[in-house]
């Protein structure tokens, strides 16, 4: 299987198309201004499989959101404040 090599540019362009041969196992690698390259890869749900601690914690957090446990900031000094306090 070949490996698709486009700048940047050509990826913006023809979008669609770089997704539809990644889809279909293609190896696609992007150039950017020649220094940096990137491989589009699919990402599936299995790909990302968590610790039972980590689970445990998420569905802690997401606990506490619905019951409006949580601290929001409107600014970004009050955000800092709250950190700075950490």
């Amino acid at each position: 299987m070949a490996v698709i090599q486009v700048t940047s540019r050509e990826f913006r362009e023809k979008q669609a198309s770089m997704f539809a041969l990644a889809d279909k196992g293609q190896q696609v690698v992007i150039r950017r201004r020649g220094k940096v390259s990137y491989m589009l890869t699919p990402v599936y749900d299995d790909d990302f499989v968590l610790s039972p601690e980590a689970e445990k914690r998420l569905e802690e957090s997401r606990r506490q959101y619905r019951e409006g446990n949580v601290t929001t900031f409107t600014t970004k000094e009050d955000l800092n404040r709250f950190l700075e306090k950490l």
